[in-house]
């Protein structure tokens, strides 16, 4: 006996309702993420993206997950497809160029932090990497201005001020590296790789060896065992 075409209709109806619509998968993603289970964020993600093709945060999101896994590939891939559906969003770009920095493709990188950055020039963390890039590339005064103005929003970020360190030596200011350094540890006293290069500072451009040894002794004690080689070669008598 052949059931009736309308509770066969209803059926599948049934079925179609209890369906996670494409925000729900992307919810429970976001989540996975959240969680750090990555892999499982993706398989959300791809059923984002199956249910409904032109989701730009699914992409974004998917980019994340990859990028969380380390491959960069990937999540290029899904940044770049997020990019050709939403050009207006700087968060695409800024995490694709996190994803070129990874390859140290560094010129390509700085191509999205400043599209990231004409999307929204608010963010510090874009001039903060945008000044990585720049490092990278050996523009040294270009680097400066974007970690200055990453530290407009956080004068005390150390992260930014070691680099900013770095993009001094680069530009032949050996002094002005040095008080910036000494702040570095100032505030991060466990910070093994501002004592080493105040270390190898001191004592390769200002030939202060009491001063140098010292530095590089504390970076050694914190496990910056390349420190062990100046030290054998300059500061053991």
């Amino acid at each position: 006996m052949h059931k009736p075409l309308f509770n066969i209709f209803a059926f599948l109806l049934l079925l179609s309702a209890c369906q996670p619509s494409a925000e729900d998968l992307f919810d429970a993603g976001v989540a996975a993420l959240e969680r750090q289970e990555y892999q499982q964020a993706i398989e959300y993600f791809d059923r984002v993206v199956q249910k409904e093709g032109d989701y730009p945060d699914a992409y974004n999101a998917r980019g994340v997950a990859f990028f969380e896994l380390e491959k960069w590939d990937e999540a290029i891939a899904s940044f770049s497809k997020s990019i050709a559906l939403d050009s207006t969003n700087y968060k695409p770009y800024f995490n694709r160029g996190n994803a070129l920095m990874e390859k140290e493709a560094f010129k390509e990188a700085l191509y999205d932090y400043n599209m990231a950055n004409g999307l929204d020039f608010n963010q510090p963390d874009i001039y903060y990497n945008r000044g990585l890039a720049l490092l990278g590339l050996e523009m040294y005064d270009d680097a400066l201005v974007d970690f200055d103005m990453a530290l407009k929003g956080n004068p005390e970020d150390t992260r930014v001020l070691f680099n900013k360190s770095k993009a001094l030596l680069g530009n032949n200011d050996p002094l002005t590296a040095i008080a910036t350094l000494n702040e570095v540890v100032r505030l991060d006293q466990r910070n093994a790789s501002a004592y080493y290069l105040l270390g190898v500072t001191e004592m390769s451009a200002l030939g202060n060896k009491e001063a140098g040894c010292t530095q590089l002794k504390m970076a050694l004690s914190l496990g910056y065992t390349q420190a062990k080689e100046w030290i054998d070669e300059f500061c053991e008598e």
